[in-house]
């Protein structure tokens, strides 16, 4: 795209120096996309922009999503294609033009935003490359909305790497899994990966021709090494073990995601929503409070039965918890949101855990309703005592998965995801 543009500025001269100096005429220095395209077409309509109509510029003006003027100079962004961005400098006094990084535009942007001369100014860099080392990225467009697939390769590939050490990490991982207490997958009888191979060809000869789950089936495979947790049914059970069979033998995408999904993972949740007045009834209609507290609380309908069935298949009796986090306001206004815990209707153990605002320095209670554009201030300290409430609600446990609801919600949520350990 940038070879075509300076193609087209040695063809077609002048047209492209007018619609620069037009572009510069706005006496706007940044334009997004549809100011671009306006002004184009109505530059192409004129006697001296109609050399352009059959020229690559409609495309580049197409793809162009925004512009920086800076005197004599004109920045363009170019989005030439899914996940591939360009940046061009062109300077419309003697029309050359150059490539920019995505760090020197965004530095023109800055400078030019902050009415800073060029040159004129110290700037702090902090290099974050070291934090993304060795994580893996999306190269190829055909990957974008994939992302769970990508990752199953990756980590598949991973499994081979190092002379098996990804396979030996998986199996230190399914020696020490548990809930609860609960020792799942497998227990101490298993020292090593030929141990586990030895193990589970044993079992699949245990499970052979077995239709019904029962307790003999059940103190067969724990004498071989294996705890609840890889199905309920001897066909689920025969099925997950083949899966990491396959894998310990040729790790593959596809099995990596099966067996992944088979896995018990997921026991507790905690769904975040601090903001307006979060109830079962008299709510709607109050400030920052409609949709999203019907929506959330469908939601979590729906999320406890469906926990339920697929704790239910893995093999384990073990009752789902999901806790929604929201802000317990002393002056409820006929709510129930002066209520610390409120179990949602509908469901078997979800509850609402309201924790109060308090003052960052002094720790008083915040006894009025705050609009969801002022609570930002309240939301650190939110956080350091939601966690407290939290932790004492699962028994001391952590939740398994957090979910932030909107901008604040999703705050408090990476907070308590970092202070945790836990996955957002």
């Amino acid at each position: 795209m940038i070879q075509t543009l300076d193609e087209l500025l040695h063809s077609h001269r002048e047209p492209v120096y007018l619609l620069f100096r037009r572009l510069k005429a706005l006496d706007r220095q940044f334009l997004l996309w549809s100011d671009l395209e306006h002004e184009f077409e109505q530059f192409a309509e004129t006697e001296v922009g109609a050399p352009l109509r059959d020229t690559a510029m409609p495309s580049i003006v197409r793809h162009a999503q925004e512009a920086v003027i800076d005197d004599p100079f004109i920045c363009f962004a170019v989005r030439s294609r899914v996940g591939r961005w360009e940046y061009v400098q062109v300077n419309t006094e003697d029309m050359h033009s150059r490539e920019l990084s995505v760090t020197e535009f965004l530095d023109i942007k800055e400078r030019i935003a902050a009415g800073i001369p060029p040159g004129d100014r110290y700037v702090l860099e902090i290099d974050l490359s070291p934090f993304e080392r060795g994580f893996p990225k999306l190269k190829d467009p055909r990957n974008i909305g994939r992302g769970v697939e990508f990752l199953n390769r990756h980590l598949s590939g991973r499994l081979f790497m190092d002379g098996g050490r990804g396979q030996k990490l998986l199996f230190d991982f399914l020696q020490v899994h548990q809930v609860g207490g609960k020792q799942l997958m497998l227990n101490g009888t298993l020292q090593d990966l030929d141990e586990l191979r030895d193990a589970l060809e044993s079992a699949l000869e245990v499970l052979e021709d077995q239709e019904e789950e029962s307790a003999e089936i059940s103190r067969a495979l724990r004498r071989l090494g294996f705890e609840p947790g890889w199905g309920r049914a001897p066909a689920q059970i025969r099925e997950t073990m083949e899966l990491l069979l396959d894998i310990l033998e040729a790790p593959s995408p596809g099995n990596l995601e099966r067996f992944l999904a088979r896995m018990p993972m997921i026991f507790s949740i905690a769904i975040v929503s601090p903001h307006g007045f979060f109830g079962q009834s008299n709510v709607l209609g109050k400030p920052d409070t409609g949709g999203q507290v019907v929506y959330i609380l469908d939601q979590v309908r729906a999320l406890e039965r469906e926990m339920r069935e697929s704790i239910h298949d893995q093999g384990l009796d073990i009752e789902p918890q999901i806790v929604v986090l929201s802000r317990l306001i002393p002056e409820a206004d006929g709510t129930t949101c002066d209520q610390r815990l409120e179990p949602i209707l509908g469901t078997e153990h979800a509850r609402i855990l309201r924790v109060p605002f308090r003052d960052y320095h002094s720790g008083e209670v915040i006894p009025q309703w705050i609009s969801r554009f002022e609570i930002w201030p309240y939301l650190e300290r939110y956080a350091v005592d939601a966690e407290r409430e939290l932790l004492g609600e699962l028994g001391g446990a952590r939740p398994d998965f957090i979910i932030g609801n909107y901008s604040d919600g999703n705050l408090v949520a990476s907070l308590l995801a970092h202070r945790l350990s836990v996955t957002q």
